[in-house]
């Protein structure tokens, strides 16, 4: 009478081991591409809320205000570099732009990336989509 030993061969153990192996570097992945996401979607809802945030700004102001736009008296600007957490560090730029073609004002404001802060404000205004706008917003205030 044959006695087997029970247990795993050395093959059953490395075929286990790969499968695990492929396994987790799947998960890895998956992982790593949410994070990825995250932070990304993350960029978008700050510099969504930026802009909504200069846009609701805008519509307190007057007609008169509207025209003299930006006051560095009243602390305004069209050109910023903001830095939202107060680190100390510039995590993007805002540009807005307001004109008065008519009876309304149109009122345009884009977010970038700080890796546009050195780019010309003109070149960023006729090619936003060029240099990674991270948020775009049109609208008009009557007045």
């Amino acid at each position: 009478m044959k006695t087997r030993k029970k247990g795993f061969s050395l093959v059953e153990v490395l075929v286990g081991i790969s499968l695990v192996a492929v396994a987790l570097v799947a998960l890895a992945e998956l992982f790593t591409l949410s994070v990825m996401n995250n932070l990304r979607s993350n960029d978008v809802s700050n510099a969504t809320f930026l802009t909504q945030q200069r846009i609701d700004y805008l519509r307190t102001l007057t007609a008169a205000e509207l025209n003299d736009f930006p006051q560095v008296s009243r602390g305004e600007s069209n050109d910023e570099a903001i830095d939202l957490n107060q680190d100390g560090t510039v995590d993007c730029r805002r540009l807005t732009e307001v004109s008065h073609p008519g009876d309304f004002y149109e009122i345009s404001v884009l977010v970038f990336p700080t890796s546009q802060l050195n780019v010309p404000r003109a070149t960023l205004i006729a090619t936003p989509d060029a240099h990674k706008v991270k948020a775009w917003v049109n609208t008009l205030i009557g007045r």
